[in-house]
C-alpha cells in the first residue's frame, strides 16, 4: 500500500478512504483486465464460443502474466469477473454439459491456457530467440545420440516457432475432447 500510495504521492493511510486493504486493489485490477476478454455473444456454438475466448484469454494473458494467478485466488472478484466466470460456465451448461461437467470443462480450458502461458512466459525470457536457441541446441545435441531432438531443433532453425499454432494445436484436441464427451451423453 505504501508503493500504491507513494506512486499516488499521497500518505498510504488516505487511500483507505478508497479502498478497504490491498486486496480490494488487486481485485479492481483483475476486474479492469477481465474486461478485456472476449465473451462472445454473436455465436451460438457453444465451442465455437469456447474458443474464441480461449484465444482472447491467452492474448491478454500473455500481456499480463500476473493475471491468472491473480484471477482463481483473490477473494473479492468483481462484477466483471464474476459476468466472466458466469458467461463461461452458462455457455457449457446450455451446450448439455452438467454444472459439475461445465466446471471441470472450464477448469480443464483454463489449465491449459494458463500453462501455455506459463511455457510460453518461461520460453520468452530467454535472451535468445527461438531460432538462435534452436542453433544452440543443435551444437549441444548430437544427432547421434538425440536423433528427434535433433531433427526438431533443425526444423525451428528452418521454419521458425508459430506460437499461435501451437496454442491453437492443443486447444482444439481439447475441444475436440469435450465434443465427444457430449457426444457420447457423458455431459461430466
Amino acid at each position: 500500500m505504501r508503493e500504491v500510495a507513494s506512486r499516488l504521492g499521497v500518505e498510504a493511510m488516505s487511500l483507505y478512504n478508497h479502498v478497504a486493504n490491498k486486496g480490494e486493489i488487486l481485485g479492481g485490477m483483475v476486474d479492469l483486465v477481465v474486461a478485456q476478454l472476449d465473451l462472445p455473444t454473436d455465436v451460438t456454438d457453444w465451442r465455437e464460443a469456447m474458443r474464441r475466448r480461449a484465444v482472447s484469454a491467452h492474448q491478454v494473458f500473455g500481456c499480463h502474466p500476473w493475471l491468472p494467478m491473480l484471477l482463481d485466488s483473490n477473494g473479492s472478484s468483481g462484477p466483471t469477473t464474476l459476468r466472466y466466470y458466469d458467461w463461461t460456465l452458462g455457455i457449457l451448461a446450455r451446450a448439455g454439459f452438467s454444472m459439475d461437467g461445465a466446471a471441470r470443462a472450464f477448469s480443464l480450458l483454463d489449465s491449459y491456457i494458463y500453462g501455455f502461458g506459463i511455457q510460453q512466459l518461461n520460453f520468452s525470457a530467454a535472451d535468445a530467440p527461438p531460432e538462435e536457441m534452436a542453433e544452440a541446441l543443435l551444437a549441444f545435441v548430437p544427432s547421434e545420440t538425440y536423433p528427434y531432438l535433433h531433427k526438431m531443433a533443425s526444423h525451428a532453425m528452418q521454419f521458425g516457432y508459430d506460437e499461435e499454432a501451437d496454442f491453437e494445436f492443443g486447444l482444439e484436441i481439447i475441444l475436440d475432447g469435450l465434443v465427444r464427451i457430449l457426444g457420447e451423453g457423458r455431459p461430466e
